[in-house]
């Protein structure tokens, strides 16, 4: 007699947007049952009014986020702060748990520190099924990572988008010298009430930030780039604030050291049989409505002879695949469920 296992988990940080996004999967997910929901300042109101459009959680009271509150679930979402996560986690004994912050995403204790300005709380496995690791052309040895894992660091939007954009190429680039410029929804700053987020100040305007090196995905998008087996990769990183609410289009560059004939070739390998990974045809390049709403990402890889370098781009919504998506995921991976269970390829443009 074959047994239906449902699992049960509870979001903390619910009422924000990485939150709501993870809400909103896990309600189309047939092995899911959404337990508790916790937040911190918004504890005690409904959680309808922070996401309206959540119909059927709309009611649910949103809960202190304490140990016992989260204790129960068998996984639980760490939709928290920069820094918050790792007080939490480290109460918790039992639960599969998945943070979407930035606390166990580093290595290096002192890149950590380097760029968040606090103790390096440890490092987890890497929620990106399809980080390429050195002399692999497909992404196998992430997946099996995961597949023991209890514990999962999300990766950042930013650095999910720029890794799987240039990848393939490690091996056929300089990795010395890569630069990478994209352009960014406004939901990828949180929810925050900031002047410079306010309608008008951001529609109709284009606006970098992070400036000169200072973003705190930088090493991330290094460490993966190593993972990938590029020994002293070094980037030249600037997001921009574009005005639409999700998205993040990746333009990433680096001088050509390989053959230019192989170029294709290697991103078709690597991502030839990835479920959510789209290789686009020759001569069409992504845009974020291609994947709004989904846990797609779609590349494009060319050569640009005038200045010898490789030119990769990679569209994905910084909500889904940025966050939300690679989370549920990693989690299915970990749980021994389909990986794609409740997530989908397809966006919903226009």
């Amino acid at each position: 007699m074959l047994i239906h296992m449902t699992f049960t988990v509870a979001v903390a940080g619910a009422s924000g947007y990485a939150g709501g996004e993870v809400l909103r999967l896990l309600l189309g997910h047939p092995e899911i049952t959404i337990g508790a929901l916790t937040a911190s300042s918004s504890a005690g109101t409904p959680l309808g009014t922070h996401h309206p459009h959540l119909r059927s959680l709309a009611g649910r009271e949103i809960l202190p986020t304490t140990t016992d509150v989260l204790a129960d679930a068998d996984v639980v979402v760490l939709a928290l702060p920069h820094g918050a996560s790792g007080a939490v986690a480290a109460a918790l004994d039992g639960p599969l748990v998945l943070d979407c912050g930035a606390d166990f995403r580093l290595i290096e204790a002192a890149d950590w520190e380097a760029f968040y300005g606090s103790p390096h709380a440890g490092t987890w496995p890497y929620g990106l099924p399809e980080l390429l690791h050195a002399g692999e052309k497909r992404a196998r040895a992430q997946r099996e990572v995961l597949s023991a894992a209890r514990t999962v660091a999300v990766p950042g939007c930013n650095v999910a988008a720029v890794t799987l954009a240039l990848q393939p190429g490690v091996g056929l680039v300089d990795a010395r010298d890569v630069v990478a410029t994209l352009a960014v929804g406004y939901s990828g700053a949180g929810k925050a009430p900031k002047p410079h987020l306010q309608a008008a100040e951001a529609l109709g305007s284009a606006a970098p930030y992070a400036v000169g090196g200072t973003h705190r995905h930088i090493p991330e998008i290094e460490q993966n780039l190593r993972s990938a087996g590029a020994s002293e990769p070094r980037i030249a990183f600037q997001p921009v604030l574009v005005p639409m609410s999700r998205g993040i289009l990746a333009s990433v560059t680096a001088p050509l050291t390989g053959d230019p004939a192989e170029v294709r070739a290697a991103w078709e390998a690597a991502y030839a049989d990835e479920p959510f990974i789209d290789l686009l045809p020759e001569g069409q390049w992504p845009t974020t409505a291609m994947v709004a709403g989904s846990n797609g990402a779609v590349v494009q890889v060319g050569v640009d002879a005038h200045a010898g370098r490789l030119i990769a781009m990679c569209a994905i919504d910084n909500l889904g695949k940025g966050t939300a998506g690679s989370a549920v995921q990693s989690m299915n991976i970990a749980l021994g469920l389909p990986e794609t269970a409740g997530l989908d390829a397809i966006g919903v443009a226009p």
